[in-house]
C-alpha cells in the first residue's frame, strides 16, 4: 500500500482518511477526471519538481479540452505541488494531481457536477524497473489501437481514456513482455501504454508526430536536449517494421523516465542492449533532473 502522510484536497492539506469521496462520484462511474504525472528529484539544493509549470499547464489544458475550467491559477497549483511535497517530506518521487467530477448528478450529461482537485505524492522508483533503465526492456506491438483522434480527445490526459492503456498493458504483461507499443487507426506507430517512443537509425532520432499522441513533456524535453547535443531529430510517421530494423529504440515519460528497448515482438533491436545515443541522452537527462546541469536549471522548481 502506498504511504501518504498528507493529501492536498481543494486547497487544504488533509490526512488520507479525510480525503474521502462519495460512492456516487461521477468520475468513478464515467471516467470524468483529468490528471497529471510529475516527478520530484533529489538535488544538491533539495527536492526539485521537474517542469512543474509545464505539467500544470497541461493539466489545465486537459480540463479545458474536456469543456470545463478549474478555479485555480497555474501559480496556485504549482504552490500546491510544492506544499504537498513538503508536507510528505518527499525527497524524490512521484506527484499525482487529479481533478474529478464529484456529486451533483448521475448520467452522461454532467450538469451541475462539482469539480474537486486532489494532489498526492509518494516514493516511486523506476516504473519499468531499474534493470529496464539499465539494460532495456521487451515490448510487444499491441492488438489494441490508440483511439481515433475524434473518438476521444488525445491531447487531454483524461482518466477515461486510459482504459485503452490498461488493456494494452495487461495483454503485454500476460504474454511475458514489459510494455505495449500501440499503433494508430492507420496502422502507424503512435505511443506506448504510458510512454512516448523514439527510434535511432543512422544516428538520426525519429519519433511519431503529435497528431495521435499525448504531447509528452519528457518527450519534448529530450527533443530539446538532443538538438543541443547536435543530434538530428525528425518527427515523422513510423511503421512497426521500422522499429524492428532500428539501431536503437527507447521510451520516455514521467513515470518511465527514459527506458531503452532491447527487443520488440521477439526481434532483437540493434545489438540487443542500450545503444550509444540512448545512453548519451539518458545520462544527460538524469543529470539535468538531478540539478547537475546549470543550463537547464529553469526546468526545475525547487521545493523550499
Amino acid at each position: 500500500m502506498i504511504e501518504l502522510k498528507k493529501i492536498w484536497m481543494d486547497g487544504k492539506l488533509v490526512t488520507r482518511e479525510e480525503a474521502k469521496v462519495d460512492f456516487l462520484t461521477h468520475a468513478l462511474h464515467y471516467g470524468t477526471a483529468v490528471f497529471e504525472g510529475i516527478r520530484c528529484y533529489e538535488t544538491p539544493k533539495g527536492p526539485a519538481i521537474f517542469k512543474a509549470k509545464e505539467h500544470i499547464d497541461r493539466f489545465l489544458h486537459s480540463e479545458h479540452i474536456f469543456g470545463r475550467d478549474l478555479n485555480y491559477t497555474r501559480e496556485q497549483l504549482v504552490k500546491a505541488l510544492k506544499d504537498t511535497v513538503k508536507a510528505n517530506g518527499l525527497k524524490s518521487g512521484y506527484i499525482r494531481p487529479l481533478a474529478f467530477m464529484e456529486l451533483g448528478g448521475m448520467g452522461l450529461n454532467p450538469t451541475n457536477v462539482r469539480i474537486r482537485i486532489g494532489i498526492a505524492c509518494w516514493t516511486w522508483g523506476a516504473y519499468l524497473g531499474a534493470e529496464g533503465i539499465k539494460n532495456g526492456i521487451r515490448c510487444k506491438i499491441s492488438s489494441f489501437q490508440r483511439p481515433f483522434v475524434n473518438s476521444g480527445m488525445t491531447k487531454a490526459k483524461m482518466s477515461g481514456n486510459y482504459y485503452n492503456s490498461v488493456m494494452a498493458k495487461d495483454e503485454a504483461i500476460k504474454l511475458g513482455f514489459d510494455e505495449a507499443i500501440m499503433l494508430d487507426h492507420d496502422g502507424f506507430v503512435s505511443e506506448c501504454s504510458g510512454e512516448n517512443i523514439f527510434l535511432v537509425r543512422d544516428s538520426i532520432l525519429y519519433t511519431p508526430p503529435k497528431a495521435t499522441i499525448l504531447e509528452g513533456i519528457t518527450r519534448q524535453s529530450l527533443i530539446e536536449v538532443a538538438n543541443d547535443m547536435k543530434i538530428e531529430v525528425r518527427e515523422e510517421i513510423i511503421t512497426r517494421d521500422q522499429l524492428y530494423v532500428a539501431d536503437e529504440v527507447f521510451l520516455c515519460g514521467t513515470a518511465a523516465e527514459m527506458t531503452p528497448v532491447r527487443e520488440i515482438d521477439f526481434r532483437k533491436i540493434g545489438a540487443g542492449k542500450p545503444g550509444p545515443i540512448t545512453k548519451k541522452l539518458q545520462k544527460k537527462f538524469f543529470d539535468i533532473v538531478r540539478g547537475k546541469v546549470p543550463k537547464y536549471k529553469k526546468w526545475l522548481e525547487y521545493v523550499k
